[in-house]
C-alpha cells in the first residue's frame, strides 16, 4: 500500500514503487478505472495493447492459419508483393 498526497491543483505524485510496477515513465498516460466503487490506475499504453490483443484473439484461426509460422510466411509474401509493385 502506498499513500499519495493531493496538491492544491488536484495533482498527485505516483510513488516510484507503483510507477515501476506499472512500467510508467515520465510523460506516460494513465487510465483511472472505476469498478464497484473502487478506483484503479492502469498504464494506458499497456491497456490499449491488451484490448487490441483481445480483439484479434482467434482471428488467425478463423482465417485458416494453423500456426504462427504460417501467418508470418503469409505476411512475408504480402510484403514481397508490395515491394514488387
Amino acid at each position: 500500500m502506498e499513500i499519495a498526497k493531493i496538491s492544491s491543483k488536484g495533482q498527485i505524485t505516483i510513488p516510484i514503487s507503483v510507477r515501476n510496477r506499472l512500467h510508467l515513465n515520465t510523460g506516460d498516460k494513465v487510465l483511472i478505472l472505476e469498478e464497484n466503487g473502487r478506483f484503479y490506475i492502469e498504464n494506458a499504453v499497456n491497456m490499449a495493447f491488451q484490448q487490441v490483443e483481445e480483439g484479434f484473439r482467434g482471428a488467425a484461426a478463423e482465417a485458416g492459419f494453423q500456426s504462427e509460422e504460417q501467418m508470418q510466411e503469409y505476411v512475408r509474401e504480402i510484403r514481397e508483393e508490395r515491394r514488387g509493385r
